[in-house]
């Protein structure tokens, strides 16, 4: 048993994958580019929160398919976060941006994963996407 269980806020994201094969990726800041999704309300079921986090940030109607990936950590502040990664797809490539973020674009994800995706966990969860089937 651990000594001390991580109180974690859960955040739904998504690897979403447009009609060309490419990802979407979301500026956060100047330098930070990463995945559209956000926190699950109290009300809500796991798809439809992704849903509507996708919505708000995108302006898109996604599908949601399965969970590809999953990670806890602790940030800066000493707050516990648990993350879901889903292999998401639209067939559809016209993102209306909240003002959440500072930029999008659809990458290739070979270029994704060599010049976009600072975080390690973000490129795992983008290598666990692709080698599931849509």
């Amino acid at each position: 048993m651990t000594d001390e269980p991580l109180r974690a806020t859960v955040t739904q994201k998504a690897a979403l994958f447009g009609p060309r094969g490419d990802v979407l990726l979301l500026r956060d800041g100047e330098e930070t580019w990463e995945f559209p999704g956000g926190r699950i309300g109290c009300d809500e079921t796991v798809e439809e929160g992704l849903l509507r986090e996708i919505r708000e940030e995108t302006g898109l109607d996604v599908e949601v398919g399965r969970p590809v990936y999953t990670c806890a950590w602790v940030n800066d502040r000493d707050r516990g976060r648990f993350a879901v990664v889903y292999r998401c797809s639209s067939e559809v490539r016209g993102v209306t941006l909240s003002d959440e973020h500072t930029d999008w674009t659809w990458a290739d994800p070979e270029t994704a994963l060599e010049e976009h995706l600072s975080v390690r966990t973000q490129r795992a969860a983008l290598r666990r996407a692709l080698e599931v089937e849509g």
